[in-house]
């Protein structure tokens, strides 16, 4: 059913384009034109879209300050019989965008919900990069802390990893993830359906090279990395132990030798070491 003929007020999700104007559906056109109101992140933004397209529909702003008490607004207005629209600067709403609490509301008191598909750079970068794509798991903004959680996140995610990124912290990501696993297969993508896309695919050392150190490229703009699996449990395991027996046969004592390989490896050291008396009193 389209906008147009669903009866009654109603929430309609609207993908919009990342970057080219020309990449919107023709069904959230006209979903943007039928609607009484649209709620987006930037007026200004959004006004350059309807413009385009000649649409004259009300905003209404919405955003991460705002949110909870628009969303309360918006399903009163919904509830009494209006068509909402919602949009996001770029993307897919809710995807690491204001609207999870609007949509939320509307389910609690049984208002309809129609999301209607479209662009999303967390899809095109991830049929872009070359990397599987038949398990994947998408984390939004990678932690923006260096430390354990990201090295956690990017040694044991068992599928391919689609995150966005900054362009001032991905050197020292890449770096980070070079150091964990050299050669691990990922992509860069930056600005992505816009003139000046580039999507740059390689290990994880080549990447870090080219975007890290003396001579680096500087980035700017949207940036969405993607990582290949970590390597297999057993295996990263078993070479674990290896680096583990190589640190005590040189001297190292056991328990600290396994807090410095399990950070290195992304294995827990507890396990290593109990691995290790394990098969030391066999």
């Amino acid at each position: 059913m389209t906008p147009e003929q669903a009866p009654g007020g109603r929430l309609l999700v609207c993908p919009t384009p990342i970057g080219n104007l020309q990449d919107v559906t023709l069904r959230v056109i006209s979903a943007l034109e039928e609607a009484d109101v649209i709620a987006c992140e930037d007026t200004r933004h959004t006004r350059a879209l309807l413009d385009r397209h000649r649409i004259s529909t009300p905003l209404v702003s919405f955003h991460e300050h705002n949110e909870a008490a628009r969303s309360q607004e918006l399903t009163r207005r919904i509830a009494d019989g209006a068509v909402v629209a919602l949009v996001s600067d770029a993307g897919t709403p809710l995807i690491s965008d204001p609207g999870f609490q609007l949509l939320r509301a509307c389910l609690a008191g049984g208002l309809a919900v129609e999301v209607l598909p479209g662009p999303s750079a967390v899809i095109t970068a991830l049929v872009a990069s070359g990397l599987p794509a038949a398990a994947w798991r998408f984390v939004g903004f990678l932690p923006r802390s260096r430390g354990t959680e990201l090295e956690t996140l990017l040694a044991r995610t068992q599928e391919t990893l689609v995150a966005f990124e900054s362009p001032r912290r991905l050197p020292r990501t890449l770096a980070l993830l070079a150091q964990l696993d050299p050669e691990r297969p990922a992509a860069v993508c930056r600005e992505l359906t816009k003139v000046h896309e580039e999507v740059r695919r390689g290990t994880a050392t080549e990447l870090a090279a080219h975007y890290g150190g003396s001579g680096a490229v500087v980035l700017r703009g949207e940036v969405v990395l993607v990582v290949s699996a970590a390597p297999a449990e057993h295996g990263r395991e078993e070479d674990a132990m290896h680096a583990l027996r190589e640190l005590i046969a040189a001297g190292a004592k056991a328990r600290a030798a396994a807090g410095v390989v399990a950070r290195l490896t992304g294995t827990r050291a507890n396990d290593l070491y109990r691995l290790l008396t394990t098969a030391d009193s066999d």
